[in-house]
């Protein structure tokens, strides 16, 4: 079972959305996925009672001593894949979810605030020792001086330091579908399978799951087809 943890120190970042749509598309791949909600605010709980279906189960886990157990008692259902929302201003659960974590991934927007929020965040990121990614979110769809900005600030350019973490090369970018969707209980993929959303989030699901070597079902299948 794969652990991927979404966190950011700041609100707003995105967290649940990447959460819902990175573990959706992990189900759509053949994985056995579920969310664990562990922000107060349940909005990934929400969205599961708006979808109203068992194919993705959200898990609710408000508090940190009861992460282990979650995780273990989803490993033992069979869970190929757990995705973990945390809730910003949380150093308590957002180590506890790092700790598990085969994976980070810090959703930012390319802005000034924004990026600021990542230095406290990749603090938290450095002490687990884990791998982890800047991605970034809600940003403009075609401003590559802005992404090129962001980037060297994160990851340091000329001689400037950095903030200790790397970017992604895939982002999910300002669009509408993406909060029509969730809406609904929805995902863009469901809503706009043949949009640019879709295409996103798929190239998104294609670098995470080598990032973390986890294989979809119909990739073992055709193995042992093969074979």
């Amino acid at each position: 079972m794969k652990v991927i943890t979404v966190i950011s120190q700041k609100g707003g970042a995105g967290k649940t959305t990447l959460a819902i749509h990175l573990a959706a598309a992990g189900a759509g791949a053949g994985l056995t996925a579920l969310i664990l909600d562990t922000d107060p605010q349940a909005t990934a709980s929400h969205w599961s009672e708006w979808r109203g279906s068992s194919d993705l189960e959200v898990v609710d886990c408000a508090s940190p001593p009861l992460l282990p157990r979650k995780l273990q008692q989803a490993a033992e259902l069979g869970a190929d894949l757990v995705v973990i929302d945390t809730p910003p201003h949380a150093d308590i659960m957002v180590r506890e979810a790092c700790k598990v974590a085969d994976l980070v991934l810090i959703p930012c927007r390319p802005q000034a605030f924004d990026l600021k929020a990542v230095e406290m965040t990749a603090e938290l990121v450095q002490a687990s020792g884990k791998p982890a990614f800047v991605l970034f979110m809600g940003g403009p769809q075609r401003a590559p001086t802005t992404y090129r900005d962001a980037r060297e600030l994160i990851e340091g350019s000329d001689g400037v330091a950095g903030m200790g973490v790397d970017v992604a090369p895939v982002m999910l970018t300002q669009r509408a579908i993406y909060h029509h969707s969730t809406a609904q209980g929805k995902t863009a993929i469901e809503l706009e399978p043949e949009g640019k959303a879709a295409e996103e989030v798929a190239a998104l699901w294609e670098w995470t799951s080598k990032q973390v070597n986890v294989s979809t079902r119909s990739r073992v299948n055709n193995e042992r087809g093969a074979a």
